[in-house]
């Protein structure tokens, strides 16, 4: 059968249009990536604190920790695409929600159920090949996240305290991992930094709330911005006093090298900048250059990612740390 179409003529809407099909096929990619929320996944860098602050960096160790922080990561993507499953209705009511790939209907959600299940079920399998102790801290990882969704998140206190777990397991996994001993002064350290951020989060989301008029978060009805100070200010001193006191040297259990001294003041800044940032006056004074209400302080990873004194004394910290490691490899301190 011969076509009626003369050669040479223009493609018709009807034929096929390779390039469309590619563009379709990468805005499908990036809804995936959208929906696991990588953005999420700065969280996980406090895996590596643990071969970094035992001054044990090399390729065992390097190996270990990339893969519990990717473990990390798809098991924590698992909970964020069973949270927007457990909220598809709502956040396609929701004027900003309703832009995320499941509730967008990029995704179906026999395709996002399936996603969850094989990343979950891969990060539990691979973490007990690896060693079995790295799967038993993402099935505890795990626990928490159900315990958090169900009931924890709506409980006052509990809900910072369950955020404050959840790095503390991240920063065991990167333990386990290299088979390094953390330092118990470490890991309060690491419970108060966490607890300092929840609190800070719930603060901004208060006066979020407050400045549009509601929140979507009930358990912000229990808190007031009085009470989180209160809490903001005993996490405060008890993460400086711990790291100060890790900081100290083997004499009090804590870092290898008293030289860690050194790095207590970009602890310092670190923590002030933050507070600086959830600070009311600073929030209006963003506020009124910006003109739009600023949610930043409410995600830390977002503050990390874009507050410039903050990144420089994060990139500050780790190029004085690996100074001290590598001169008291070479036996100078």
């Amino acid at each position: 059968m011969v076509s009626s179409k003369p050669k040479g003529s223009l493609p018709s809407s009807e034929d096929p249009q390779p390039s469309h099909k590619k563009v379709y096929a990468s805005g499908i990619w990036v809804a995936y990536l959208k929906a696991l929320r990588p953005r999420q996944w700065t969280k996980n860098l406090i895996i590596f604190a643990a071969p970094l602050f035992a001054f044990a960096i090399n390729w065992r160790t390097i190996s270990g920790s990339l893969l519990a922080f990717t473990l990390f990561c798809c098991i924590s993507s698992s909970f964020y695409l069973i949270n927007d499953l457990m909220d598809v209705e709502a956040d396609r009511r929701h004027p900003v929600k309703c832009k995320r790939p499941i509730a967008a209907g990029l995704i179906s959600i026999p395709t996002a159920i399936t996603m969850a299940i094989l990343l979950m079920g891969g990060a539990l399998l691979v973490g007990g090949l690896y060693t079995p102790m790295l799967s038993v801290v993402l099935a505890c990882y795990a626990v928490l996240q159900v315990a958090y969704n169900l009931r924890l998140k709506h409980t006052v206190v509990l809900d910072v305290i369950a955020i404050a777990s959840g790095f503390v397991l991240r920063a065991l996994a990167g333990g386990v991992a290299t088979s390094i001993t953390l330092s118990s002064w470490f890991l309060l350290c690491t419970a108060m930094l966490a607890l300092f951020l929840a609190i800070e989060k719930r603060k901004a989301e208060m006066r979020l709330a407050v400045a549009k008029g509601g929140s979507s978060r009930a358990v912000l009805r229990r808190y007031s911005l009085f009470l989180l100070q209160r809490m903001e200010g005993v996490v405060t001193a008890g993460a400086i006093l711990t790291y100060t006191l890790w900081s100290s040297g083997p004499e009090v259990g804590g870092a290898s090298t008293s030289w860690m001294l050194l790095t207590v003041p970009f602890v310092l800044y670190g923590i002030f900048r933050y507070q600086f940032l959830s600070d009311p006056k600073e929030i209006r004074r963003r506020q009124r250059l910006e003109g739009s209400i600023s949610a930043r302080t409410e995600r830390p990873d977002e503050v990390l990612l874009s507050d410039l004194p903050i990144l420089l004394t994060v990139v500050s910290w780790i190029v004085v740390t690996t100074g001290i490691l590598a001169l008291a490899k070479m036996g100078v301190l």
